[in-house]
């Protein structure tokens, strides 16, 4: 947050200067001296007189107080008119959303300064008139801001889990939907202050804002028009601190932005602002990802269901990330390709893929990276094939996403596809349903949609799951031919350990949303250094009949983790010191990693 606060500091000291314009030793703003009228400056008046002999810098910083005043005054009053309707239409609806918000597209249809200017002109210039006047203009913007923040979460799971238990509509828009769409409404409150200032100054400067004798930069600019041969210096100082103000708001704003936006809260080098990919090397890692920490909005605060993850894979490698349900393996995946559902955000760290950062990459730049640079399946084929569109519909529809192919092409290039992965007759099953093949042909084709434009990444997640035994293999088989023939990286998610054992060069094993251990994938599953991988292996039926033995307890929820490590409530191997801060990884062995302080015993 330290940049964030820096590019508030210009602002503040405006602020801070308007603040203390009373108590400074200044000359009186209002002081006429008719016989030193536009009198250079010197030491009594360091910017000179105006054309009735006033101070300049006096009248300059007293305007200052009273632009910023005026300014402010109006946002706040527009910003909390709009919260209170716009969280009232968008929470109750009905009539009250149609008096509360429909009523704003009335204002929005007039323009807004020659709303002002009417009004103005009816009830007389003056702070007291323009504040309310301002604040009516931009109420509209702060209403709509509010309403469409509403009805994004209105029917979130969390607002209906408030519902469930007895919140009441208003508990619900103070506790649980405003404090989620706070970051919306400071940016929209910095915008409106800054587009006020230039408005005030207008509507000053045309005689229709603050009233003469009370200083004003737009009131001193348009003083200073007409003696502007004889004094041009009397224009330049308002300007100059109209312009300066503008920039320190717009500085403000992007700051705003950025502490609210997590795509853009890593800070980029300063020669990478200049000379941007100049000095990139060729990435030695196809996805690098760095002390990653995923957060997820909650009614009781943030939830971070990933924390500090730090796994990378090579260009033709596969890295299997093995842990049960709820261990943050497919939020990991999602967060390599920016694909976050809305309530999750990136909070810290780095993803890098194929060159690009992916916090930092537009939305277009991030739609030629899937499907292109990085394919991903799924692990349920029914939910993520289109039920109403042929499978040679979608995946020619895929094709043409980032290629463009005639349409004889492409379907040719679909059965290519079809016949690549193992489909038996593609030709017959391009015309066919979702609902018409099996489980595993239905992966296969997610398969082939996903390798359709030669990506050099491809993540699994779970990709055999709810697959018999004999259709596992075949797919794992299947991954394993595509990786070789085609050279392409692999990212498998899985909650089964042994499944990679033929497939994966390394493994990461993930425990309540961190890597407990590391390592090459032969040295993980034969010599494991964690009591939850060994757990992993043992659970899972072994050669001579041996029984599963089943892990004791729950994977923890992200908001109720035990203190130190994380898996000490249901270890074997736990001691009075697990239950302290918990251990980072360590290398124990030569690319080998765990995060167990007892590896030695567990070994």
């Amino acid at each position: 947050m330290s940049r964030h606060w820096a590019a508030a500091i210009p602002i503040l000291c405006v602020v801070l200067v308007a603040l203390l314009v009373p108590v400074l030793p200044l000359a009186d703003p209002l002081h006429i001296d008719v016989a030193r009228q536009l009198a250079a400056s010197s030491a009594a008046h360091l910017l000179g007189q105006d054309e009735y002999g006033r101070d300049v810098l006096s009248r300059l910083l007293w305007g200052a107080r009273t632009t910023l005043a005026v300014s402010i005054a109006a946002s706040l009053l527009a910003c909390i008119g709009g919260v209170v309707l716009g969280l009232v239409g968008g929470t109750l609806r009905g009539v009250t959303e149609l008096l509360t918000v429909r009523s704003m597209d009335v204002i929005l249809c007039f323009p807004p300064l020659l709303l002002a200017l009417l009004v103005v002109t009816l009830v007389g210039p003056g702070a007291s008139t323009l504040i309310p006047v301002l604040a009516v203009l931009y109420l509209p913007g702060f209403t709509r801001v509010v309403y469409a923040g509403v009805l994004s979460l209105r029917t979130a799971d969390f607002v209906e889990a408030v519902r469930v238990l007895g919140g009441g509509p208003l508990r619900i828009m103070l506790r649980t939907i405003l404090p989620n769409i706070a970051g919306p409404i400071m940016v929209q409150l910095s915008l409106a202050t800054a587009s006020a200032i230039v408005l005030e100054s207008g509507l000053s400067f045309l005689g229709l804002g603050v009233v003469p004798p009370a200083a004003s930069w737009g009131l001193m600019i348009g003083a200073a028009r007409a003696t502007m041969v004889q004094a041009p210096l009397l224009l330049l100082w308002p300007c100059l601190a109209l312009v300066f103000t503008i920039f320190a708001m717009n500085l403000l704003c992007d700051a705003v932005r950025d502490a609210m936006e997590p795509r853009t809260q890593t800070p980029r080098r300063l020669r990478d602002r200049l000379l941007p990919g100049l000095f990139r090397p060729s990435p030695a890692q196809l996805l690098q990802i760095e002390d990653l920490t995923v957060e997820i909005v909650a009614p009781s605060g943030p939830i971070r269901p990933v924390r500090g993850v730090s796994v990378s894979v090579a260009p033709g490698e596969t890295l299997a990330v093995v842990g049960e349900s709820g261990s943050g393996k497919s939020l990991t995946g999602l967060a390599a390709i920016g694909l976050l559902p809305d309530i999750a955000r990136i909070a810290e760290g780095d993803v890098s893929l194929a060159g690009q950062d992916i916090r930092r990459a537009t939305p277009n730049a991030l739609r030629r990276l899937r499907g292109a640079a990085v394919g991903m399946v799924f692990q349920d084929a029914l939910g993520s094939l289109n039920p109403v569109h042929t499978i040679g519909a979608q995946i020619m529809e895929a094709i043409a996403a980032h290629r463009r192919l005639p349409g004889t092409a492409a379907r040719r290039e679909a059965v290519r596809l079809l016949e690549e992965v193992g489909i038996a007759d593609p030709q017959r099953r391009l015309s066919a349903y979702p609902h018409e093949l099996s489980g595993g042909m239905r992966q296969r084709a997610m398969i082939a949609m996903a390798i359709a434009n030669d990506p050099r990444l491809l993540i699994a997640d779970e990709p055999t799951t709810a697959l018999d035994v004999t259709i596992q293999a075949q797919v794992l088989e299947l991954l394993a031919r595509l990786r070789r023939d085609r050279g392409m990286a692999l990212l498998f998610i899985t909650h089964n350990l042994p499944v990679v054992a033929e497939i994966a060069d390394r493994v990461a094993v993930m425990y309540a949303g961190a890597i407990v251990e590391e390592g090459p994938a032969a040295d993980v599953l034969d010599r494991p250094l964690h009591p939850y991988t060994r757990a992993l292996l043992e659970s899972v039926p072994g050669l001579l009949g041996r029984l599963p033995e089943p892990i004791g307890g729950t994977v923890p929820m992200p908001n109720a983790l035990p203190p130190g490590c994380l898996f000490a409530p249901r270890c074997g191997y736990a001691e009075a010191a697990c239950d302290t801060a918990p251990l980072p990884l360590v290398t124990a062995r030569p690319r080998h990693r765990t995060s167990c302080r007892r590896w030695k015993e567990v070994a």
